[in-house]
């Protein structure tokens, strides 16, 4: 790690995200209003998901959320996917529940346009139309989430349109931890995990091991295909990560973490269908820093992740992604600089794929990057060449500006361009189309961010065109199985929206909220994307009392479609209340108490499926340390 003095040397600045256009600057001047005696985050806490280098967050021009172990601990979340459903910009779409295929909607993009690293491995999938196994991430592991929301081309890559998401699983400290949980609640659901971790000398380590299983609800609400049972599930995971010291200034670690689910479906009237998945991924990481302001990074990775159902029949798809990387950085006093050579090889195993059974393609990628600082004024400066082994040259680049123009204020403004190559499966499958073409976005935002002590307010307003956008089409195009439908080229999409979000504190009362009013819709017609709200929400409080820590949170969201065929939103708008509680009963055990969804009111993420309804979920864990 650079040394902390690096950063001292910068005048250290509070600031918030965004900024408002035309109808919703009303909004701003309302939650400013609201949120003015409010609470920040710890904008001198470093991040690395911006620029793939450590900034402290006041000094990120971007726009990030930032989730440590304590929030995750405290949410009595089951599914990580729950936990980011509440931050700024995302909604999240789910056939059922935990365990079933979940879809992440950032800023109102496909699943598809958002990178997902663990540990900085890329987790990825050729099959389909791609996109993060967010059904398979374990949430027990995890002590970090950084939100990256907005174009990240030029930092990532293929597929970071929409912006990234980087998790950490937990890493080792002096001494040895350990820990265990046991849990259950509503539909017969049950968890339990145990791990340590700990340091000695110039090694420390981490081992985690999780089980979960539920008896589940019934998944399926309507539909020809209907069958009344419980679609249950079981998930397995294991992760663990090894860090070894080898001097002062350089350190090698390992990471390898692990995920098998059982869950269960509805496709036919009768029977049992069933989706199994699998994900491992595994890293090496060597850091040396050769000077206080010189840092050369090296790592290898790769990730498998597999997908077999059986609804009378068996299928199968699996995708190998390697990912290798070597990453260097320069501090002087005209700024900072950096340079970055990655390749990635993807290949898909599929029975659906034309001319064999499996495909592959590689992609080769220089990129370079410059920030600096002075006075009140920022400049960062990303440019990316990725060369695919299919589709040729591909250029990105991002350009922000920040400038701190009073006393704990920031305003920004960044422009930045995107890219995705189609996946093998668009291009290979019997429903393929060889000559389709990577879709392309523009991103403008703008931001005003204000922050002091505990009290934190931003409001980000963006736009982002996406071309060459690939939809599957019902009847229509020239593959091989047109009469069943084919992947093209075929859409345009505008994503345009303003993220407004706060946290404060009146007194013993600590208080977050966000609203996003969005417009994602297709350019022709002027359609909202489907499973997409034009309005939502988060308010949330949390308080102690007589020893008990207790929060309480309000989720949103107005009417979505649920296709693109649909005239009418089928889709209601609802609002949750969730009830949470934690208490330490003795000395190293804590008890946790969950209620979601506590009103018990009937919704739907998509059109016949179920959600749960409400659910009571208890945890204690022994952690004595």
């Amino acid at each position: 790690m650079f040394p902390m003095n690096v950063f001292e040397q910068r005048r250290q600045r509070a600031w918030m995200p965004a900024m408002a256009w035309r109808p919703v600057s009303l909004a701003v001047v309302c939650l400013a209003g609201l949120v003015a005696p409010a609470a920040a985050a710890a904008l001198d806490e470093v991040v690395v998901s911006a620029t793939r280098s450590e900034q402290r967050l006041s000094d990120v021009l971007a726009d990030v959320t930032v989730l440590d172990g304590d929030v995750l601990e405290r949410s009595g979340a089951l599914a990580l996917e729950d936990v980011l459903a509440k931050v700024p910009g995302i909604q999240i779409s789910r056939h059922g529940g935990p365990g079933t295929d979940t879809d992440l909607f950032l800023r109102g993009a496909n699943k598809q346009h958002t990178a997902v690293y663990v540990d900085g491995i890329r987790i990825d999938a050729q099959n389909g139309s791609g996109g993060a196994p967010w059904e398979s991430l374990s949430l027990e592991s995890i002590e970090r989430v950084e939100v990256l929301r907005g174009a990240a081309g030029a930092v990532y890559g293929s597929d970071a349109m929409a912006g990234a998401v980087q998790i950490f699983t937990r890493r080792g400290e002096p001494g040895f931890n350990p820990y265990v949980s046991v849990g259950a609640g509503t539909h017969g659901t049950q968890k339990s995990t145990a791990g340590f971790s700990g340091g000695q000398g110039a090694w420390d380590y981490a081992l985690g091991l999780s089980y979960a299983d539920s008896e589940g609800f019934d998944a399926k609400t309507g539909g020809p295909k209907r069958n009344v049972d419980k679609d249950g599930y079981v998930r397995k995971s294991a992760n663990a990560r090894v860090g070894l010291q080898l001097s002062a200034s350089q350190r090698l670690d390992f990471t390898a973490l692990t995920s098998d689910s059982n869950a269960g479906y509805d496709s036919r009237a009768q029977g049992d269908d069933r989706t199994i998945r699998s994900l491992d991924a595994y890293g090496l990481n060597w850091q040396s820093d050769w000077t206080p302001d010189v840092r050369t990074r090296v790592a290898v990775s790769q990730s498998r992740q597999s997908w077999d159902t059986w609804d009378g029949k068996h299928y199968h798809a699996e995708t190998l992604l390697r990912n290798y990387l070597v990453h260097n950085e320069w501090r002087s006093r005209v700024g900072t600089f950096s340079v970055l050579a990655e390749r990635r090889e993807d290949t898909l195993e599929n029975s659906s794929l034309l001319g064999g059974d499996e495909r592959s393609r590689d992609q080769n990628a220089l990129g370079l990057g410059y920030g600096v600082y002075w006075q009140q004024h920022a400049v960062q400066l990303n440019l990316r060449h990725d060369r695919d082994s299919d589709f040729g040259g591909k250029r990105t680049a991002t350009l922000a500006y920040g400038w701190d123009f009073a006393p704990h204020w920031k305003a920004t403004a960044s422009v930045g361009t995107g890219f995705k190559v189609p996946t093998l499966f668009q291009r290979f499958s019997k429903n393929g189309d060889a000559s389709l073409k990577p879709e392309e976005s523009r991103n403008m935002e703008l931001g005003l961010r204000w922050g002091n002590k505990d009290r934190a307010f931003s409001a980000t307003a963006y736009r982002n065109r996406i071309e060459n956008l690939v939809s599957y089409e019902q009847g229509s195009g020239t593959c091989p199985a047109v009469a069943q439908g084919c992947y093209l080229n075929v859409a345009e999409a505008q994503l345009e929206g303003i993220t407004l979000a706060g946290n404060w504190r009146t007194g013993i009362v600590k208080w977050y909220a966000s609203v996003d009013f969005q417009n994602p819709h297709d350019v022709e017609n002027g359609r909202l994307l489907k499973r997409r709200s034009k309005r939502f929400a988060t308010l949330g409080a949390e308080t102690s009392l007589a020893g008990w820590t207790l929060g309480t949170e309000v989720q949103a969201a107005s009417r979505r479609f649920n296709d693109d065929k649909e005239t009418v939103k089928s889709l209601g708008g609802y609002t949750l209340v969730n009830l949470s509680a934690s208490r330490q009963l003795a000395k190293d055990f804590t008890l946790t108490a969950r209620i979601d969804n506590a009103l018990d009111r009937d919704y739907t993420l998509a059109k016949d499926y179920a959600t749960a309804g409400r659910t009571l979920w208890l945890g204690v864990k022994w952690m004595p340390w």
